[in-house]
């Protein structure tokens, strides 16, 4: 087997899994979500994209219903001994399987929680799904079960998660190297991923996001690449990631010397990153850290220009978003607890200039204070 964690650990997280059925009265729970069956199991692979679940029955039992392609992805990388494989065929209904799967585990007319809130149950499966299961038993939305177990890191995520952040510095520094008037946005992109698979990292879970002049203002990857112009402006989002865990950072990198406008977008963000790092302790929440965020912001004028979140959890994530359930936004009750890795972003896209500013970087939540998970400043870049 290919373990990233022992089986004491997974063993671990099965007790926990199994106290919070218990609180919820689940007799059995569905994991669709890719994540999830890593945490839980160890099993890694993108076949999720297609029908796959993994069974946990409250006892503990699981069973691993997938396609034949995943088979031995599954016993080569995971703890889970018992796999069943759905046959891909003409008009095949995998939830049919599944109902029949159910049925050998006993499991007529339990209360049966489901991940729904996943990019591993599509639309059309969750349709499936619900056809043949709502008759079966009570079906519950259990989503964030096991994601809510997951935002509190063990030991050796931990680990994980700081090896991803000296791969993320890793790329920064290779970045560096190249960003000047005329280089191309090919090239640092790159020598940003190439610095990571040379540290033994991983593919990220979502794209790098890379965009100069105009394509700055955008907080998404989009296809299409240009050379650097003498007085230009790089916004850069990018993820280390080891073992599929991630620690993002985000920079706008100035070419040529900043603008009044620049200068005064980077003061804002600044001010507002250092302001959370006063608040990312226990005893706040998630909503604690965006109101700092959008005070800071509307206090100067910004409002227009930011966004209505400021970051998000993270830890092993699969495509296409490296981004967890969890967010910084208003209102959310989630405690800030010991264990967590916290990704906080400032991003100011003005329009009305064409101006983009944006600063982040992953925090790990100690039972003192916060500790800054990059070994860079958070001084402004240029070049």
């Amino acid at each position: 087997m290919a373990l990233h964690f022992s089986k004491d650990e997974f063993a671990s997280r099965l007790e926990l899994l199994k106290v919070r059925m218990k609180e919820e009265k689940l007799d059995a729970l569905l994991i669709f979500a890719q994540e999830s069956m890593y945490w839980l199991t160890g099993y890694d692979t993108f076949g999720y994209c297609f029908f796959q679940t993994l069974v946990v029955k409250s006892s503990g039992e699981m069973v691993l219903l997938t396609r034949s392609a995943d088979l031995r992805q599954a016993r080569h990388t995971s703890i889970i001994e018992d796999i069943r494989v759905w046959v891909d065929r003409t008009n095949a209904d995998p939830a049919l399987d599944l109902k029949n799967l159910l049925m050998d585990l006993d499991l007529l007319g339990s209360r049966i929680g489901v991940e729904y809130d996943t990019h591993g149950l599509t639309g059309k499966n969750s349709r499936l799904l619900d056809n043949q299961l709502t008759s079966f038993g009570t079906l519950v939305d259990a989503s964030y079960v096991i994601s809510h177990l997951r935002l509190v890191k063990s030991p050796l995520e931990i680990e994980y998660a700081e090896k991803a952040a000296e791969l993320s510095d890793d790329a920064l520094d290779a970045a560096l190297r190249l960003i000047k008037p005329g280089a191309n946005e090919a090239d640092i992109l790159a020598s940003m991923q190439g610095a990571i698979f040379a540290g033994g990292g991983d593919y990220p879970a979502n794209e790098f996001i890379l965009g100069s002049g105009a394509d700055a203002l955008l907080c998404r990857y989009k296809a299409g690449r240009r050379n650097l112009d003498v007085v230009d402006q790089l916004t850069l989002e990018w993820a280390g990631v080891f073992a599929h865990y991630h620690a993002p950072m985000m920079r706008t990198v100035i070419v040529g010397k900043p603008n009044d406008r620049q200068k005064e977008l980077y003061a804002a963000s600044r001010d507002a990153i250092e302001a959370i790092e006063k608040v990312l302790t226990p005893g706040n929440t998630f909503g604690t850290v965006f109101d700092t965020h959008a005070r800071i912001m509307d206090e100067r004028g910004l409002a227009r220009h930011r966004l209505n979140a400021c970051g998000y959890s993270v830890g092993a994530r699969f495509s296409p978003s490296w981004m967890e359930h969890q967010m910084f936004h208003a209102g959310n009750p989630e405690q800030i607890l010991p264990g967590m890795t916290l990704f906080v972003h400032m991003i100011i896209m003005d329009s009305d200039t064409g101006t983009a500013m944006t600063l982040g970087q992953t925090y790990l939540i100690t039972s003192g204070a916060v500790k800054n998970l990059t070994r860079h400043s958070l001084d402004l870049i240029s070049v």
